[in-house]
C-alpha cells in the first residue's frame, strides 16, 4: 500500500494522462454529490479459468488507482509494471485460478477517495480473444475461431464484423453479452453468408442459434440499435458449435434490484414438480395437490398454463412466482377461479388475481431522487394470499401478459403454492439526493468515507407471508475507525437507515463487510442477508438517459484517508440521552466545518423509527453548534430505546486534492532546473566547439548532438510538468458541490411518563 505521499506523487503522475486522454472523463459534470471514484470500463470484460489477462481501466475519478479487487479471492490482480519496473497507469495483470467458477463477478479499485463502484467482470468456459480493429467493413472482418468468445467495442454509426468457417449442417449458437454485463450496448446481432446478405436476425439481445446450411464462410455483424457507441458500448461475443438436440445455454447477466426477494428461505434448488403440456385449456388442467412447487414456461407465444386442485373451505396459501426475477423479459399473471358445477352446468367463478409484486416504498416517478428512491425494488412476478372460502375445486391459470409475440423456451417461471411462512428480504442503497431545482443526477455511491463522514444506507423490506415484527439492521466486519448503527425497520414499516461513520482520523483502509437484519419469527431469531444496489453507469441528466440499477455481490466499505468530509454533526455527548413520554428533548447539536459553503442555512430532517415526523428546522452551517427538539408527545413515541439521526443538503466549495498542488509545482521546478543545467551545458559544449582543434570536431559535433536531444526531452519534461501544475490546479479549485450532511447517529430513550 502507498504511504500518504507517495500515493498523491503518483496521482500528479497520472491526473495529466488521464485528462488528456480519458474518453470518459467529462461525460458526467459533478454538480451534486462529493466526487466518488466510479469504475467505468474494463478492457477485456472478462476472461477464462486458469488465464492470465492484461486489464485496462477507465473511469471517474481513478486517476489515482491502486490495488485492484474481485468480489471472489479466486480473481487476483497486479499491477503492470514499464521497463523501468514502475506501474502503468490504469494497467493490471489479472490472474484467474483454473477453479474458479464460471460466472460474473465485481471489480473495483482502491483509490485516493477510497473504494470505487464496481463493474462487471466475466468468467467464462471459452477461450477469449480481443477484437481486432478496423473491421466495420465486410472486407475487414476479423476472422473469429469457432467456440470462442471475443471482447469488443462498439463505435458509432457503425457495424462489426466477423468471420467464421462452418460446416454444412452443423448448428452454431451467437451470442452478444452486453445488457447482462452492464454495457449500454442494445446489441442487433446478425448472421450472413460470405457476401454480407442477412440469413438470420436478432434485435431483442437474444442468442442466433443458426444451422449452416452449407460449408463455407459466413459472416456475424454486430451493431447498436440506435447505433450509437463509444467505451461504454462493450460486448462479448460468443461463437460456439452444439450439438443439435442441446439446450440454449443460459447467458450470465446481472441481477435486478427486484431479485433480492427471490427465493424464498429455504426453497429447494429445483422445483419438486414440472408443468405437463398440454395444460392450455380447461379439460386440459394439469392436476395438483397443495403445497406445491412447480417450474414451468411461457412457451410457445401466448401460452396459457392451468393447474386443478382441492381445496377446503378456511384453507390460507400463499402463491409465488418467479420469472422476471429470475433475470426474464416477462410480466407474470394468476388467476384463481373455483369450478362450480358440472357438465353444461359448469362455470368458473374468479376468486383471486395475483399480479406485479409492489415496491415496499415509494419509489421514483422521474429516474432520480425527488419523490422517492430511483430503486425499484417491486417486481412484474406475483406474490399474493390465497383464502379459501369454500369446499371445491379451483383452477389456477399462468400467463404471461406480454407474451403473445414471444416464442424463447428459456422463458420460464416457477411456481410455489405454500402454506403461510413469515419472512423478510432486504435490499439497500446509498441514499441519494431529493433536489427539486433543476437537478436530475443518478449516480452510484460507493461506501467510501471521507474522514469524519456518516453516511445514509436506505434500507427496504419485503414482508412474505403477513411477517410485521420489527427488523433490526447490523453491518459488521467493518475497517478500522469505522462503525455502523441500524436505525431498524420498525413493525408495520418497510423502510430503515443504516449509517456508517468514520473517525476523522480513520486510516486508509478496505474491508469487505457483511450486512445482514435479524427478526423474531414466531420464537426464533431469523437473520437474512441485505444486498446491495447500484447504479450501473452514472446519470447527469436522467431527462436524457433512463439510469439503470442492479445488485452487486458484496459489501466494501473504505476510508479514504486523505480527505475529510466537509461538515460533520455530533450530539454534543455521545450518551444516550433520556425523556420522559410526553415530553420534549432539546439535542444539543456540535457542527465541525472543513469547508466553505455556500449559504448560510441547513435545513434537517430527522431519521429514525417515529421521529421521521420531526418537522423540518433550520440551523446555521456557520455556527459551532445548533439544537433539535424532539417532541415525543407530538409525535406520539412510546417508551423504549431509540436511534435518532438528522441529515440535510449543503452546497460546500468543495477542492479536489490541493496538496497536490505543491508537489506538481516542485517537480515543474525541478524540470527546469534540470532544463537549465542541460542548457548550460550545449552552450559549453558549443564553445568547446569553437575552440576545439580540428581533431576534435567530430567528436565535439557528436556530442553537441547528444546534448541537444536531450535538451528537446528537458524541454518536454517542462511542459508536461506544466501541465500538470495546471492540471492539479484546476481541480483544485473550489467548486460548488452540493451533498447529503448526515449527523452520526443518537442514542434515545423514552422513559414512560411515571417513571421517576
Amino acid at each position: 500500500m502507498f504511504t500518504r505521499t507517495i500515493f498523491i506523487r503518483a496521482f500528479v503522475l497520472a491526473v495529466f494522462v488521464s485528462i488528456g486522454l480519458h474518453p470518459l472523463a467529462t461525460v458526467v459534470a459533478q454538480s451534486v454529490c462529493l466526487p466518488a471514484p466510479r469504475l467505468l470500463t474494463t478492457k477485456p470484460m472478462g476472461g477464462s479459468p486458469g488465464s492470465q489477462v492484461e486489464l485496462i481501466i477507465a473511469g471517474e475519478n481513478i486517476d489515482d488507482s491502486d490495488e485492484l479487487y474481485f468480489s471472489d479471492a479466486r480473481i487476483t490482480a497486479t499491477r503492470k509494471l514499464n521497463a523501468e519496473g514502475r506501474p502503468e497507469t490504469n494497467k493490471y495483470v489479472i490472474a484467474i485460478t483454473a477453479d474458479c467458477p464460471i460466472g460474473l463477478y465485481e471489480a473495483r479499485v482502491m483509490t485516493r477517495l477510497g473504494i470505487s463502484s464496481s463493474r462487471v467482470f466475466s468468467v467464462g468456459a471459452l477461450p477469449e480473444v480481443l477484437q481486432v480493429q478496423p473491421n466495420m467493413t465486410l472486407a475487414t472482418a476479423m476472422p473469429l475461431t469457432v467456440n470462442t468468445v471475443c471482447n469488443g467495442v462498439m463505435s458509432a454509426k457503425s457495424v462489426n464484423h466477423y468471420s467464421f468457417e462452418a460446416v454444412k449442417g452443423k448448428r452454431y449458437v451467437v451470442d452478444c453479452a452486453a445488457k447482462g454485463i452492464d454495457s449500454k450496448l442494445d446489441a442487433v446481432l446478425i448472421v450472413a453468408d460470405a457476401e454480407g446478405k442477412d440469413l438470420l436476425v436478432e434485435r431483442r439481445g437474444g442468442m442466433l442459434d443458426f444451422t449452416a446450411p452449407s460449408e463455407g464462410k459466413y459472416v456475424i455483424k454486430v451493431h447498436e440499435l440506435t447505433f450509437r457507441g463509444g467505451p461504454e458500448f462493450f460486448y462479448r461475443l460468443s461463437l460456439q458449435e452444439l450439438p443439435a438436440d442441446a439446450p440454449l445455454p443460459t447467458p450470465q447477466s446481472t441481477r435486478t434490484v427486484s431479485s433480492f426477494s427471490w427465493p424464498p428461505e429455504g426453497l429447494a434448488a429445483t422445483a419438486a414438480d414440472s408443468e405437463l403440456e398440454p395444460n392450455n385449456s380447461a379439460a386440459d388442467s394439469q392436476r395438483i395437490t397443495l403445497p406445491c412447487d412447480i417450474t414451468g414456461s411461457f412457451f410457445p407465444a401466448a401460452d396459457v398454463d392451468r393447474f386443478e386442485f382441492l381445496a377446503t373451505k378456511g384453507e390460507v396459501w400463499w402463491v409465488e412466482l418467479a420469472s422476471e426475477r429470475l433475470g426474464l423479459p416477462t410480466d407474470a399473471s394468476v388467476l384463481v377461479q373455483q369450478v362450480v358445477g358440472d357438465g353444461a352446468e359448469q362455470k368458473l367463478v374468479d376468486v383471486a388475481e395475483f399480479g406485479d409484486i409492489p415496491s415496499p416504498v415509494k419509489v421514483s416517478t422521474n429516474g432520480y431522487a425527488y419523490d422517492g428512491p430511483p430503486y425499484n425494488a417491486g417486481s412484474s412476478d406475483v406474490l399474493g394470499k390465497l383464502e379459501i372460502k369454500e369446499d371445491g375445486t379451483y383452477r389456477l391459470q399462468v400467463t404471461d401478459l406480454f407474451g403473445g409475440t414471444r416464442s424463447d423456451t428459456r422463458n420460464v417461471y416457477r411456481l410455489v403454492v405454500r402454506q403461510p411462512a413469515s419472512d423478510f428480504a432486504l435490499v439497500a442503497w446509498p441514499l441519494h439526493m431529493e433536489l427539486r431545482n433543476g437537478d436530475r443526477s443518478a449516480f452510484s455511491k460507493p461506501i467510501a468515507l471521507r474522514g469524519g463522514a456518516t453516511m445514509a444506507i436506505e434500507v427496504v423490506a419485503l414482508r412474505r407471508d403477513g411477517f410485521d415484527g420489527d427488523i433490526n439492521l447490523i453491518m459488521e466486519g467493518l475497517p478500522e475507525g469505522v462503525r455502523a448503527r441500524g436505525l431498524k425497520i420498525a413493525a408495520g414499516s418497510s423502510r430503515g437507515v443504516m449509517l456508517i461513520s468514520a473517525d476523522v482520523n480513520a486510516p486508509r483502509s478496505l474491508a469487505n463487510a457483511k450486512f445482514i437484519g435479524k427478526a423474531i419469527i414466531g420464537e426464533v431469531e431469523v437473520s437474512r442477508p441485505c444486498r446491495m444496489a447500484e447504479m450501473k453507469w452514472p446519470v447527469a441528466d436522467s431527462w436524457s438517459e433512463i439510469p439503470e440499477t442492479r445488485l452487486v455481490a458484496d459489501v466494501p466499505v473504505s476510508v479514504s484517508g486523505f480527505e475529510n468530509t466537509p461538515l460533520s454533526i455530533v450530539a454534543a455527548e455521545s450518551k444516550t440521552w433520556e425523556v420522559k413520554q410526553g415530553e420534549k428533548l432539546k439535542l444539543p447539536l456540535v457542527h465541525t466545518r472543513r469547508s466553505e459553503f455556500s449559504g448560510t442555512t441547513l435545513q434537517l430532517r430527522a431519521f429514525g423509527q417515529g421521529f421521521e415526523r420531526t418537522p423540518q428546522f433550520d440551523v446555521s452551517i456557520a455556527s459551532d453548534s445548533s439544537e433539535a427538539t424532539l417532541d415525543t408527545a407530538a409525535l406520539k413515541i412510546m417508551p423504549g430505546d431509540y436511534q435518532v439521526a438528522f441529515y440535510g443538503g449543503a452546497v460546500a466549495k468543495y477542492r479536489y486534492c490541493p496538496e497536490a498542488i505543491p508537489i506538481a509545482e516542485l517537480a515543474l521546478k525541478q524540470a527546469k532546473q534540470a532544463a537549465e543545467a542541460v542548457d548550460v551545458e550545449l552552450r559549453q559544449r558549443n564553445e568547446d566547439f569553437k575552440a576545439a582543434a580540428i581533431e576534435r570536431k567530430a567528436e565535439l559535433a557528436q556530442s553537441i548532438v547528444s546534448v541537444t536531444d536531450r535538451q528537446k526531452a528537458a524541454i518536454a519534461a517542462v511542459t508536461a510538468a506544466a501541465a500538470q501544475v495546471k492540471s492539479v490546479t484546476d481541480k483544485a479549485q473550489p467548486k460548488d458541490v452540493v451533498d447529503i450532511v448526515v449527523s452520526e447517529p443518537i442514542a434515545v430513550r423514552v422513559i414512560p411518563a411515571e417513571a421517576k
